[in-house]
């Protein structure tokens, strides 16, 4: 009897436990999971709790709902993995030994690597809306807020769903409009890249849409430390920015267990093969989602599209086969803006966001990095496709591998693209 063991329940681990008990003889395979909740969150769902569009019981439901039959569930914190006995220490005291280990720990936020972010203003003029705690406690305070000066902060990248910042805010303009009062609210976005986004043809389409939307963008801010007493926020090279209300993405980080094992990088992420998924330090670990150290989007669509490539290296390693699988990157994002309606980018490693049709090329129905009612419509739809098939780990009709079917090459990219090819 082999032991597969997968750490973290949270989409990535969920969706592989479901794909690994269809595919494997379970008189052969025993296939263990641990997590320290034993609630699974939609979290893509957190960005519209602070604007009154999902409540906490649109996000929330058992993780047991979703994990199968056949699979052994240790709920408990992980306290060490020592990959060199193939075991892991669970904070219970319990040991588990594996086989393959499946690394879907996640990543966390951590305003306390911040000076000043957890002081006073915690939780009173100072919110984050990543944990489903801290977009429920912005909702009650903005149902009440007058206005003033509304600074959404970036602490640094990689950050989970890059996008979500821009979505809140666009879903703040669009909410203050409701509520009569955008005339009162001033928005600025601090973000420590030089732009609105990671990539180029993206980002000018979106600063666009923020300078539409009256958001003042200021670019390359690095925060230092937060000044709680004359609430600003204070880069590293003294630059400052006064607020009234500040919405937090602060620093992200893997696990602590990761670091106190000696397995990840400075920010506890795991290094990990690009393509194959497999850990770059041991053979019978792979690593998933948010807990890779990967140059791709943290982002829901990236674990589901890695989730089919691990699951075939995997089985590709169990049979002694070389791992052929590739993942290329792709990630695949809607994109609130506000008035019912969205954007969609769709890119991978080595292709940036570019405009076109998607999935059917000249058809859609979604249009990719243009703002239409049909993109909401599918941001909204894919909750109920999450809760029913990604995190059952069924197949979906979308491709894990991007496809540049439908997708348009603006001609300065294009012919730049040919001069790389000569």
């Amino acid at each position: 009897m082999k032991d597969i063991l997968i750490l973290g329940a949270g989409t990535s681990g969920t969706m592989m436990a479901n794909k690994l008990s269809k595919a494997l003889k379970s008189d052969e395979f025993r296939l263990t999971i641990v997590d320290k909740d034993e609630t699974h969150y939609y979290q893509p769902g957190f960005l519209f709790i602070p604007f009154g569009i999902y409540s906490k019981e649109d996000v929330i439901k058992p993780k047991k709902n979703f994990f199968p039959k056949d699979t052994n569930v240790i709920v408990s914190e992980i306290d060490l993995i020592k990959p060199e006995e193939n075991k892991v220490h669970l904070s219970s005291g319990d040991v588990l030994s594996y086989d393959y280990l499946i690394i879907a720990t996640g990543t966390e936020i951590r305003p306390d690597e911040i000076e000043g972010m957890t002081d006073e203003l915690w939780k009173k003029s100072i919110f984050d809306f990543y944990t489903i705690e801290g977009a429920l406690a912005l909702a009650e305070f903005l149902d009440d807020w007058e206005g003033g000066k509304l600074v959404l902060n970036i602490a640094e990248m990689p950050i989970k769903c890059p996008v979500a910042p821009l979505e809140f805010l666009f879903l703040a303009d669009d909410y203050f409009k409701k509520k009569g009062m955008r005339d009162k609210v001033e928005i600025i976005f601090v973000t420590p890249l030089d732009a609105a986004f990671t990539k180029p043809i993206a980002a000018r389409e979106l600063g666009n849409f923020l300078e539409e939307k009256n958001i003042n963008l200021v670019t390359e801010f690095n925060i230092g430390r937060v000044d709680n007493e004359e609430k600003k926020i204070i880069s590293w090279d003294e630059r400052e920015v006064e607020f009234d209300l500040l919405v937090t993405i602060p620093t992200n980080m893997g696990i602590e267990a990761i670091e106190k094992s000696e397995m990840g990088d400075e920010l506890n992420f795991i290094p990990t093969d690009n393509h194959t998924l497999q850990s770059e330090n041991w053979e019978n670990i792979f690593v998933i989602g948010d807990a890779t150290n990967l140059p791709s989007s943290k982002a829901g669509s990236v674990a589901h599209f890695e989730s089919d490539v691990l699951f075939e290296n995997l089985l590709s390693h169990i049979n002694g086969e070389p791992l052929t699988a590739s993942f290329d990157g792709h990630a695949n994002c809607f994109i609130e803006s506000g008035d019912g309606k969205g954007l969609l980018i769709d890119f991978n490693y080595d292709t940036e966001p570019l405009p076109g049709k998607f999935p059917i090329p000249g058809i859609g129905p979604f249009s990719l990095l243009k703002e239409t009612k049909m993109n909401h419509i599918g941001k909204m739809g894919f909750k109920w496709l999450y809760w029913n098939m990604l995190i059952k780990g069924r197949d979906l009709p979308l491709e894990s591998q991007m496809s540049m079917a439908g997708k348009i090459v603006p001609e300065k990219e294009e012919q730049e693209t040919k001069t790389l090819q000569l």
